[in-house]
């Protein structure tokens, strides 16, 4: 499977499920539509995910993404937390799915653990301008720069196979934008390892604490040229078509340089006001543009040789799947 290059008219998506061990989170980011408070979040049991994971049998989903609120890293439930994450991602790969993992700040033993048994792991960066831990993440102490550039460095050095983004119209500015999408640029100059940089759009729903107005979507082109002018051209840019709910604006972010609308499931957890549109639909929206949409893997081609014989093992399972593309040129 090849990444679509720039001049091609392919438009990738992971069919995907979203497993959330917990919501419970001790960060409170004032535009979450996620969390809940810690410890009035039940975790979900190994046979509950089995149960959920088996009655996604040949319903195309390839990617198992495993989705969680962050326990403190020094709260005493945090090992039971963690051993949580990775049985998930283990079962995930004995049923047959490809996991990729997002659970927030890390340390680098739990990194390294957890690229025993995922493809791919992820971490938004948000925006690097620490004002903003003045207001939108001023509860939010996972949120500090430095963690979440110190996790980009660590995925590096550990071969991890990496998404990372920016969300956009949380307070930061253009100058914001530009320097966090420097930051990435620079840390992939050095380890090649970011597959993808999501550009999200905060986007209104209904249970945050902010009143902030949201992301102008008419921008959004705009921010994808721009990231494309400064990312490498090994990193694919995202967007979440379910965020982008005008067909044109997302067409001028594929004319701009996206490549990827990224998981595709049954819905956004992260956004729940925001319901994922099926694949078919999404195609129908992109073929007056000339675009073919095509299902890919959590994991890009460029990067199996990073991952364990047993992985890969896992990866080429994955590619003989008769809903997922082999090739995409």
């Amino acid at each position: 499977m090849l990444i679509p290059s720039l001049t091609s008219k392919l438009i990738t998506y992971s069919p995907a499920y979203t497993l959330v061990p917990t919501y419970e989170c001790f960060n409170r980011c004032s535009y979450c539509n996620f969390r809940e408070e810690p410890g009035k979040s039940p975790w979900i049991s190994l046979s509950e995910a089995e149960a959920l994971l088996k009655s996604l049998a040949n319903k195309d989903t390839i990617e198992i993404l495993i989705l969680s609120g962050e326990v403190h890293p020094q709260s005493s439930r945090r090992k039971a937390w963690f051993e949580i994450i990775y049985d998930l991602g283990e079962l995930a790969l004995n049923l047959g799915f490809l996991p990729h993992t997002n659970a927030g700040i890390l340390t680098f033993a739990e990194m390294a653990k957890l690229k025993e048994v995922n493809v791919s792991m992820g971490l938004m960066l948000e925006q690097i301008n620490p004002n903003l831990l003045t207001n939108v993440h001023k509860y939010a102490p996972s949120k500090l720069p430095s963690l979440r550039l110190e996790q980009l460095e660590w995925a590096g050095q550990l071969e991890i196979p990496f998404t990372t983004g920016l969300l956009l119209g949380i307070g930061e500015c253009d100058a914001d934008r530009q320097e966090t999408l420097e930051a990435i640029a620079h840390i992939q100059e050095k380890w090649g390892h970011i597959q993808e940089v999501i550009l999200q759009p905060y986007s209104l729903g209904s249970q945050q604490i902010s009143d902030a107005p949201g992301f102008n979507l008419e921008e959004l082109p705009e921010v994808v040229a721009i990231a494309r002018q400064i990312l490498p051209n090994n990193i694919t840019i995202q967007i979440p078509p379910n965020l982008v709910t005008q067909p044109q604006i997302l067409l001028a972010c594929l004319d701009a340089g996206a490549r990827d609308l990224g998981g595709i499931g049954p819905w956004d957890e992260v956004n729940p006001d925001y319901p994922h549109p099926h694949h078919q639909q999404l195609a129908e929206i992109l073929a007056p543009g000339g675009w073919e949409l095509v299902p890919r893997l959590p994991l890009y081609p460029q990067y199996y040789s990073r991952l364990s014989e047993a992985l890969q093992n896992s990866v080429q399972r994955g590619r003989l799947n008769g809903k997922i593309y082999s090739e995409i040129a």
